[in-house]
């Protein structure tokens, strides 16, 4: 996607930049040549606002797109000029999407998805209820891993509902991204695309029955999501540990530890990492500055404050109370005398 401006991996563009007049074809343009050649027409070409984030991936693309509400359609005119051959899947984050291809049809809510196809004709209505429509693409390998022969055709405009398993891990990850991928390295970010992928083949294949025919390293990857989910979810547990963690997931210890091997740390340091920061973040926000140092680190699993302190002295070279005292002291003056009227 060429852009107007970005940070890091991220690049964006939006119609602020063109002339009022000048913007719904611009957008029409920019859809067509980054997505797929497509007819778009909209009631509010006037007043048409667009915006897009994109982050590209090493086997991958994943967009984030406001706009005002349109309608989309890709004809056999369209593929005969240009097909990409891509599939996408979409999250609707906001608005309402009504999808035709090939015999499906899928009238998705915000939290839906849903997948497409580039070779096939579509129509596509982003539903007017007064707001600008959110959603985020998903570009994907061809062919998806374990679902050659054009198996992924199946599922064209079905909806797919991130309620559990690959599918809830996938739908927030549409969603944080790219907003995620501003603050990732290079190595992060390829890691990133490919724990996007293996979701996504591992939803299609769950939805098909052909689970099983996903290659062992796919597998793993969904169940380290999964794993570090689990993490996320249950850091203020003092009871977290890999043995509760491995029952939950109805795995061994050892096995857990051997996800771990191709992590940057073990999974004990995972956690207690990330129990740090979450400190970190509290310690620094001076709404809970009345909050006392011990009850933080008890909300994130640290139940005996001396261990607490020695931890995050050696993570962050200074003490908790140090931390807490140097944040407070850089915030503006008048944020300051505010805090200390209430």
């Amino acid at each position: 996607m060429s852009g107007q401006g970005g940070t890091g991996p991220v690049v964006t563009v939006g119609t602020d930049s063109v002339p009022e007049p000048e913007r719904f074809g611009w957008w029409s343009e920019m859809v067509g040549h980054e997505v797929m050649p497509v007819t778009v027409r909209s009631a509010h070409t006037a007043v048409f606002r667009g915006r897009a984030e994109a982050v590209e991936l090493p086997h991958s693309q994943v967009a984030a797109f406001d706009f005002s509400p349109m309608t989309a359609r890709r004809s056999p005119v369209h593929i005969r000029r240009h097909d990409p051959e891509n599939y996408y899947l979409f999250l609707v984050q906001d608005s309402s999407v009504r999808l035709e291809q090939a015999r499906g049809v899928a009238c998705l809510q915000a939290g839906d998805m849903s997948l497409f196809s580039t070779s096939h004709p579509l129509a596509c209505e982003f539903l007017d209820h007064g707001c600008q429509t959110r959603l985020t693409l998903m570009r994907l390998p061809r062919p998806i891993p374990s679902l050659a022969g054009g198996r992924a055709d199946q599922l064209l405009a079905e909806p797919l509902q991130p309620q559990a398993g690959a599918a809830a891990l996938l739908g927030l990850y549409l969603a944080q991204m790219p907003q995620a991928a501003r603050t990732c390295c290079p190595t992060e970010l390829a890691r990133l695309g490919a724990i996007g992928v293996d979701l996504a083949a591992t939803l299609l294949a769950v939805r098909l029955g052909v689970q099983d025919t996903l290659p062992a390293e796919t597998r793993n990857a969904v169940l380290l999501a999964r794993i570090n989910a689990f993490i996320d979810h249950h850091l203020g547990d003092p009871e977290l540990c890999p043995t509760a963690i491995a029952a939950h997931h109805h795995v061994s210890v050892r096995t857990l530890h051997l996800l771990f091997q191709s992590e940057p740390e073990t999974i004990s340091a995972s956690i207690r990492r990330r129990r740090l920061e979450r400190c970190h973040a509290d310690l620094t926000n001076p709404r809970l500055r009345r909050r006392s140092i011990s009850a933080i680190a008890a909300r994130w699993g640290f139940l005996r404050p001396a261990d607490f302190s020695r931890a995050f002295r050696a993570a962050y070279g200074v003490t908790p109370r140090e931390l807490r005292q140097a944040a407070l002291r850089s915030l503006p003056d008048t944020q300051r005398a505010a805090l200390s009227d209430k």
